[in-house]
């Protein structure tokens, strides 16, 4: 499940907005994350960012204070439109790479033009792919941990390239989903990797 995103400096509030809404709301540690049932039955997982473990007492204030950020991480967020990757230290931009990349739309013609349609698509797909990796390899080499996130084919595509395959075995956190990637949409994903994931079950 996707969950919102909330930043570690608002989520004591969120959890009293929570309670304000639902009821009185019990809190307990359950498999690394902070989980919350209200008195309606309604009910909440908060995981860390990171795939981190919390493991703190059942408590809004000390499981804000657990958000932390790796030291050095990179972000890569592909579709088939573009891409952008970047390498972080903590939560600032050191080095960042966005780019956009045309590929051909679909066609309603049949035939021989559908094919030759459906060849240039991929063509030009493939081509964006090996850009995104090429940038990828160059800025996220060395990151310890990386985030992905935009379309799970198109990420799929680029990590099969032999130089991020050992990028692969580094992801971390939620598939981001987002937009044709622009500094803009870059931004934001960077902001919603380093937030709070919370899900919410109402009754």
């Amino acid at each position: 499940m996707p969950g919102i995103f909330v930043p570690r400096e608002r989520v004591v509030r969120w959890v009293e907005n929570f309670a304000s809404g639902h009821g009185e709301t019990q809190l307990s540690v359950n498999e690394g994350t902070l989980r919350g049932v209200a008195e309606d039955g309604s009910t909440f997982e908060a995981h860390l960012p990171f795939d981190m473990v919390y493991d703190g007492e059942p408590d809004a204030v000390a499981f804000a204070a657990a958000v932390a950020v790796p030291p050095e991480w990179g972000i890569l967020l592909v579709r088939k439109g573009g891409f952008a990757v970047a390498r972080l230290q903590g939560d600032q931009i050191v080095e960042s790479k966005v780019g956009q990349r045309h590929v051909q739309g679909r066609t309603k013609a049949g035939g021989q033009s559908q094919q030759r349609f459906a060849r240039r698509r991929d063509n030009q797909a493939r081509a964006a792919y090996e850009a995104a990796a090429g940038h990828a390899a160059r800025i996220t080499a060395e990151t310890p941990v990386l985030v992905v996130g935009g379309d799970h084919v198109a990420v799929d595509a680029v990590l099969e390239d032999p130089r991020l395959r050992v990028s692969a075995a580094r992801r971390s956190g939620p598939f981001l989903t987002v937009p044709d990637p622009r500094r803009g949409v870059l931004e934001g994903a960077i902001r919603d990797a380093c937030s709070v994931r919370i899900e919410v079950t109402n009754s």
